[in-house]
C-alpha cells in the first residue's frame, strides 16, 4: 500500500508516520532523509545530489524521483509513505508516472486538516525529545516532572528555531500557495480522505487506519 500524507507544517504528519512504520511494516520516504542519505552514500546519484547541494542549489524533481526510484526497487513488505513529497502538481505527475512504470499505485491521499489559529497556537508551545524525537507540548502534553523522555529516559529536549509566530505564519503561507492545489488533484482522481489533524494523536491514527482498511 502507497499513501501520501497531506497537511501543513506541524499538522502531526510525522507522528502519524512513525506510527504507520511501526503497526503496518510501511517505509518513510522523506525527502529530506532521502538526500542526506544519498550524498553519504557514495553512488552516483548520491554524488549528483552532494554536487549540487555543495552549489547550494535545490535537487531538481528528476533527481528526487531518481532516489524515490531506488527506493520502490528496494520494495517495502507494506508499501511506502511519502512524506515531503509531492509538493507541486508537476511533481505528483511525475510520482504517478513513476509508480506506474514500476506495476504500482498511490492506494490513499489522506489530507490532515487543521484549524491554523489552533496549529500556531500548538506549535509554538512544542519541544521534542533530542534522543527519540518524541514531541511534548506545554498545554496537552508537557514534558514530564522528572525531566525525563517518557519514550526513552533522555533529558534533551530542543523546540526549533522556526518554532515561533511569524516563522510559522510563514511557512503555512508557503505551503498554501504551492502544497495546496494537490488537494483538488487528487480530490479530482477520488483518491483523497480528510481526518481532523488537531484531534488527539490516538484518534487521527485511529481515522487514519480507517481509510486504509477501507481502500
Amino acid at each position: 500500500m502507497n499513501i501520501i500524507l497531506l497537511g501543513p507544517p506541524g499538522a502531526g504528519k510525522g507522528t502519524q508516520a512513525r506510527r504507520l512504520v511501526e503497526e503496518r511494516g510501511m517505509v518513510q520516504l522523506s525527502t529530506g532523509d532521502m538526500l542526506r542519505d544519498a550524498r553519504s552514500s557514495g553512488t552516483e546519484m548520491g554524488k549528483r545530489v552532494a554536487a549540487v547541494m555543495d552549489r547550494g542549489e535545490l535537487v531538481t524533481d528528476e533527481i528526487v524521483i531518481g532516489l524515490i526510484a531506488e527506493k520502490l526497487e528496494q520494495g517495502a513488505e507494506g508499501g511506502f509513505i511519502f512524506d515531503g513529497f509531492p509538493r507541486t502538481l508537476a511533481q505528483a505527475d511525475a510520482l504517478g508516472e513513476l509508480l506506474a512504470s514500476k506495476g504500482q499505485k498511490l492506494d490513499a491521499v489522506i489530507e490532515m486538516r487543521v484549524d491554523d489559529e489552533v496549529l500556531v497556537a500548538r506549535i509554538t508551545a512544542r519541544s521534542t525529545c533530542g534522543g527519540c524525537g518524541e514531541v511534548y507540548n506545554d498545554q496537552t502534553k508537557p514534558i514530564p516532572a522528572d525531566g525525563k523522555c517518557t519514550k526513552c529516559g533522555g533529558t534533551e529536549f530542543k523546540r526549533r528555531a522556526d518554532d515561533n509566530e511569524e516563522s510559522l505564519r510563514q511557512r503555512l503561507m508557503e505551503y498554501y500557495k504551492k502544497t495546496s492545489p494537490l488537494i483538488g488533484y487528487y480530490y479530482a482522481k477520488g483518491q483523497l480522505s480528510a481526518v481532523d489533524g488537531l484531534a488527539e494523536i490516538e484518534a487521527v491514527a485511529a481515522e487514519i487506519n480507517a481509510v486504509l482498511d477501507k481502500g
